[in-house]
């Protein structure tokens, strides 16, 4: 750890002092990055410089066996600096735990119908509208994006964005297959009945992030279908975007203007695309990424929401949180920290093997 520390030090003055380069200071990307850089640092940085001191004064109690006046001041220094060191560690330990480079992104959301029929689908509605909720409560903005409602009420699938910088970061474990338990109103028997729907979080990409050929694109449009307005029905403002290469595929029809339906289609398609890719890598480098979609099958659950008992259980943690109500309302707060606080745990027990 104090190798760590020491390099942390002096990163921190190697970037302040390629501030004076004059190709760095007439390079604005360049600049930027190392201005968040030095932002992060300027953090971690006296923690970093104590925690030096801390060890060499340790270290400094070695030196002074012969001389025994000058050896009781340093087991003085050295006294107070062992109380010091495992708070400082672990204060540079929770800095270096690696940072998903997309957290800071906006985030894209797909809610779908799995498992369950109608019930499903009023489930999936529900999920919809409880991260439209959590967004309003942070102060969010939230897009529709796509939509395809169920006939017996719900949604099949509905699909919204949320532009704000760190959405990605707060919301990405909520990726996977959600599990309710509960007496639909239309079971006249009082049987507890079990669907899914499945949640997928993708972080925005930019255009200039993935670079898609206009080749690679099958564009199809025609009109569109279920509620809206004269002019949604009537005219072919529908578009459907196939991925040739991926074989993705995304279709919009919720606005009345075809060319606004293009543009959410490839916004999606290439935060689909990013995803795919970033999942991609993580593979190749042995990583397991959190809060995969899965089929929408029973057994691969991430959450179960329990309507009779109150209860909605993350397994992956398998913690139970109370208030289902309140939950279904947007006050997903303590289950969302307690995935961070258990995924930081893990990443910290690491660094800790290594340190």
């Amino acid at each position: 750890m104090f190798d760590r520390a020491l390099a942390l030090i002096k990163e921190h003055k190697s970037l302040q002092d390629s501030l004076m380069n004059p190709a760095v200071s007439s390079n604005p990307a360049e600049l930027k990055r190392i201005g968040k850089r030095l932002s992060e640092l300027s953090d971690i940085l006296p923690n970093a410089e104590e925690y030096v001191r801390a060890c060499k004064a340790i270290d400094e109690v070695k030196l002074l066996k012969d001389d025994p006046e000058l050896l009781a001041l340093a087991e003085e220094e050295a006294h107070d600096a062992k109380k010091k060191i495992p708070l400082l560690e672990e204060a540079i330990k929770t800095f270096l735990v690696p940072k998903d480079l997309d957290d800071d992104r906006p985030a894209i959301i797909e809610v779908r119908a799995g498992t369950g029929g109608e019930e499903a689908a009023l489930f999936a509605a529900e999920l919809l509208r409880m991260y439209i909720r959590f967004a309003e409560d942070r102060g969010w903005k939230t897009e529709l994006m796509s939509k395809s409602d169920a006939d017996a009420g719900g949604i099949k699938e509905a699909i919204i964005r949320i532009p704000d910088a760190g959405v990605y970061g707060e919301l990405k474990f909520e990726s996977g297959v959600h599990r309710v338990q509960r007496i639909p109103e239309t079971e006249n028997k009082g049987r507890v009945h079990t669907s899914t729907a499945t949640v997928a979080i993708l972080p925005e990409a930019e255009e200039v992030e993935i670079i898609i050929k206009p080749e690679d694109l099958k564009v199809d449009v025609y009109r569109s279908s279920g509620p809206g307005g004269q002019s949604v029905n009537t005219t072919d403002s529908a578009v459907r975007i196939t991925h040739i290469p991926s074989g993705t595929v995304v279709s919009c029809q919720d606005e009345k203007s075809q060319l606004k339906n293009k543009a959410k289609a490839m916004k999606i398609l290439r935060s689909r695309i990013y995803a795919a890719e970033q999942e991609r890598l993580a593979k190749e480098r042995g990583e397991i990424r959190s809060g995969q979609i899965g089929s929408g099958d029973r057994s691969e659950k991430i959450r179960t929401y329990n309507f009779p008992q109150d209860r909605v259980t993350d397994h992956r943690v398998d913690q139970n949180f109370s208030n289902l109500p309140g939950i279904m309302e947007g006050n997903i707060e303590q289950i969302i920290r307690a995935l961070q606080e258990a995924k930081k745990a893990e990443k910290l027990a690491s660094i800790g093997k290594d340190a």
